[in-house]
């Protein structure tokens, strides 16, 4: 007989995998429907780079709020919403490739090295990408303690995302600061965590 934390954990996976292809149908439709503004390229780059950094975020709540709210079957959604988190990176990055410098590679190399916040967005794609390839049961089995230190570059890639975000902003800095602000918190409760396991 299934438990409760199974059968929620096994109705919450569906239902997570239709939210999170929530904001990818909204530009689709918007973009079918000419509905994105004055300069859909940039709505479409501008959204999903913050909603790469939403999931980047609310991936890495997962564990804080299972301890928190002692909801053990919250960490089998972690997983997928770190592969969404990746999704949507490849999105934002395709966006800017393609519609924006259209595959120009010689201006594309050029804005990585010239304007730090393209810099630092693509360091913090290029750690993204062993973590996405490791995402599975296999890797897991595979990497053993390995796979647990090389998925702590999520902070480090948080960190960056962060900043990718501040550098951009030009005027309005209050998302910015929200996101700051939430992900200090974060990693104020994992430094936390961890010397409380380490006394």
């Amino acid at each position: 007989m299934l438990s409760s934390n199974k059968i929620t954990s096994f109705i919450a996976k569906p239902v997570l995998f239709l939210l999170c292809l929530i904001p990818l149908a909204w530009l689709v439709w918007g973009a079918l429907n000419e509905t994105l503004g004055a300069n859909p390229v940039e709505t479409m780059t501008r959204e999903t780079g913050e909603w790469t950094l939403r999931f980047l975020l609310i991936t890495l709540m997962v564990t804080p709020a299972r301890r928190i709210l002692n909801l053990p079957w919250l960490i089998k959604l972690r997983r997928m919403l770190g592969l969404f988190v990746f999704f949507y990176a490849v999105m934002h990055l395709l966006t800017y490739v393609w519609f924006d410098q259209f595959f120009n590679v010689n201006e594309i190399i050029k804005d990585i090295i010239k304007r730090p916040f393209i810099t630092v967005g693509f360091t913090a794609f290029i750690l993204l990408i062993p973590l996405a390839l490791t995402s599975n049961k296999a890797m897991i089995r595979r990497l053993k303690k390995n796979w647990v230190k090389l998925h702590q570059l999520i902070y480090m890639i948080s960190v960056l995302a962060v900043l990718h975000f501040i550098w951009l902003v030009k005027a309005d800095y209050k998302q910015p600061i929200i996101y700051t602000v939430i992900l200090l918190l974060l990693l104020s409760y994992r430094a936390y965590h961890q010397r409380k396991k380490a006394s």
